[in-house]
């Protein structure tokens, strides 16, 4: 109850707080790199313009990945930057399970000079459409 009280008494200072929590939120995705739609990153896809880039661990990569994906796992992202150097002109389209990591590991390339995008949804989103995966 005490909490209700205060959130009315004080409102000026939770509506500035939750404005900054959304500014913030809404500044570490837009460093991430833009949000792609499956539809229009498998057509990136398909006219060569872009390259998949799974950062799930191999474990997961294994058990199903999007047709020619390179597999750089998330914690090795820093090191392994460089395979990546021959696809520097097209958009890196970074996919993990569910999108809890790619974020961190597309301001990462960002900052390396890579043109980075994002898959709505995931791996996860990606098999839920019913879309191609390779087992390996």
């Amino acid at each position: 109850m005490e909490f209700f009280t205060f959130v009315s008494e004080q409102w000026l200072l939770v509506s500035l707080l939750l404005v900054l929590l959304y500014l913030y939120a809404w500044n570490e995705k837009r460093k991430s790199g833009s949000s792609l739609s499956i539809h229009t990153a498998t057509r990136m896809i398909n006219d060569g313009s872009a390259v998949v880039v799974d950062v799930r661990d191999s474990k997961e990569f294994k058990q199903g990945h999007i047709v020619d994906a390179i597999n750089i796992p998330y914690n090795q992202i820093e090191d392994k930057a460089g395979q990546l150097a021959s696809h520097q002109e097209k958009t890196l389209v970074l996919v993990d399970k569910i999108g809890q990591h790619v974020g961190s590991a597309g301001r990462l390339l960002r900052a390396k000079g890579y043109k980075v995008s994002r898959l709505e949804g995931g791996m996860a989103e990606w098999q839920n459409q019913n879309l191609p995966v390779v087992k390996k």
